[in-house]
């Protein structure tokens, strides 16, 4: 199986979203202007010695795993970490957020779950939930859709883009806790080839925070992990030798090519991604390419970091932040990513 195959065309994708943005021209001038750091992960706004950070992003297709389970109480922390998790690569602390439910008709248990998942998130992002929408569309959705947007802010002298990011640097993953909130399309179909929402995950595809009574829709509805509080404060210690920071969601590691073009990310030493993946990767018969190119893979966030200082930065991370953080793989000279190791290549994002 493919994520194509599935339903959703990464690279057909990349040129829809080209095809919007190239008609999307005016800029705004003096006081508020966009500052200009194309394809990262956040937009930034010139707010006098601060820059504004906003991004939006949605829940997807976790949404109908959800519905099957009638488990929604999760679902509203992967909305707020999607939107968060982007902000915080430009070095930007969220701050604020507003939610947008389209529903096909008014559920109050539904919505009383997403709002408790909603408070999780903004309560592990120390933001605050300040607005939001509820849209009743029955001739438009089926189910319901779950989306939001943050707001945040950075000193102007301190975002992140990635441009400082040099031909030796360390690059350091911090773990996922599973698929986080992508890829659902294609996950969702391999799973259901062999497999229930109800069944116990079987012990072959049991991490060992995994416990015996875990089903395999209650293994998919893992929430989002956010990376806001360890990402912040590693930052007031070392901002200065993190060049570049990715949040690897959707296109998996392809993620890397949003950050400095005309370097090589290479992932020698890719981390044993949790067990979740085996299951869906052996469930739906995919490719370790494919698999890469969809999913986290266990690395959901990504720091490119002076190699003099990336063993303090580990030491940050794992012994005073708790993260599960390794050395992965470096910057060389040419273009692209690679992941030796299965003869991956992506050249495009």
């Amino acid at each position: 199986m493919t994520y194509a195959g599935a339903g959703v065309d990464i690279d057909k994708k990349g040129e829809a979203i080209e095809s919007l943005v190239k008609e999307i021209g005016f800029r705004r001038a003096g006081f508020g202007a966009p500052l200009d750091i194309t394809g990262h992960f956040t937009g930034l706004i010139d707010f006098g010695d601060k820059a504004l950070a906003l991004c939006t992003d949605g829940v997807g297709t976790k949404l109908m795993v959800a519905d099957e389970m009638k488990k929604w109480d999760t679902v509203g922390i992967d909305c707020i970490a999607m939107n968060v998790n982007d902000l915080i690569c430009a070095g930007a602390e969220p701050v604020a957020f507003v939610d947008y439910i389209a529903i096909d008709r008014p559920e109050p248990e539904i919505t009383e779950q997403i709002g408790r998942g909603l408070q999780d998130g903004a309560r592990l992002s120390n933001m605050t939930i300040i607005g939001g929408e509820v849209a009743v569309l029955p001739e438009i959705v089926k189910g319901f859709d779950l989306a939001g947007t943050a707001l945040g802010y950075v000193d102007k002298d301190k975002i992140i883009t990635g441009e400082n990011i040099n031909e030796g640097d360390a690059i350091i993953s911090i773990s996922s806790s599973g698929l986080h909130s992508n890829g659902y399309t294609l996950a969702r179909k391999a799973v259901e080839r062999k497999y229930s929402y109800a069944d116990r995950v079987p012990e072959e595809y049991r991490d060992e925070w995994i416990s015996k009574e875990a089903t395999v829709g209650e293994l998919l509805l893992t929430p989002t992990k956010i990376y806001v509080k360890s990402v912040l404060t590693l930052l007031e210690r070392e901002r200065k030798a993190v060049h570049g920071m990715a949040n690897i969601t959707g296109g998996g590691l392809r993620n890397l090519l949003r950050l400095k073009k005309g370097v090589k990310y290479v992932i020698d030493v890719p981390p044993r991604p949790p067990r979740v993946f085996h299951l869906i990767q052996e469930a739906g018969n995919i490719t370790d390419e494919e698999m890469y190119q969809t999913f986290n893979m266990g690395i959901g966030f990504v720091l490119v970091v002076d190699k003099e200082r990336k063993n303090e930065i580990l030491k940050i991370l794992r012994d005073e932040l708790d993260e599960d953080a390794w050395e992965i793989g470096r910057v060389e000279k040419g273009m692209g990513v690679e992941v030796p190791e299965f003869g991956l290549r992506y050249e495009r994002y």
